[in-house]
């Protein structure tokens, strides 16, 4: 991995991007999605995680964070992805009448069966590629990144329409996400 895709500054934020193995529509059911939002809302109460913004995909997820305690952002996030991981994997190996269960478990084993970090199943890919948001101008870029990203796929007209954003917030509403800290957006 290259060094610039590492957290090196342990008190700034980071955008980072993560993606279910082989990119796996998973995040098309909306009970899938709540887990991810229900981790965030615990990582941001008792884990010192601060959310500037966020959005869930059919296939991956983008974040902007940084880590307001001891815990490096690194293994902040790793706990996230560990944590959320094993919750969907265990409700769609045991979700008989999800359609692409038997599909989606043979390749979460199949990928995890190769990692020597990885006990039965791998959800997530293995790279976050953290990039330190060190200005006003790169953090408006990237969350307006974020923010689009539900209107450029066609999923919404407008970004505030997507309820796993926190555009909404930006907006002026509480999204699902208590706490989101909204920052001033650059023109």
């Amino acid at each position: 991995m290259s060094r610039n895709y590492r957290f090196h500054n342990p008190n700034a934020p980071y955008f980072v991007s993560f993606a279910v193995v082989e990119w796996l529509n998973v995040f098309d059911q909306d009970k899938f999605k709540d887990i991810l939002v229900d981790n965030l809302n615990y990582c941001q109460k008792e884990k010192g995680m601060e959310i500037y913004a966020w959005v869930i995909m059919p296939t991956h997820v983008h974040l902007v964070f940084r880590s307001t305690t001891e815990t490096t952002p690194g293994r902040l996030l790793g706990e996230f992805k560990s944590h959320t991981s094993k919750k969907i994997v265990k409700l769609i190996n045991e979700n008989y009448e999800e359609k692409n269960r038997r599909f989606f478990m043979e390749t979460f084993r199949r990928h995890g069966k190769y990692r020597s970090n990885v006990k039965n199943f791998q959800f997530w890919q293995q790279n976050n590629m953290p990039i330190e948001l060190w200005s006003n101008k790169v953090i408006t870029q990237k969350i307006r990144y974020i923010h689009n990203n539900p209107l450029k796929k066609g999923m919404v007209f407008n970004p505030e329409d997507y309820l796993y954003s926190s555009a909404v917030d930006y907006s002026g509403e509480q999204g699902l996400i208590n706490g989101v800290v909204v920052v001033p957006l650059l023109w």
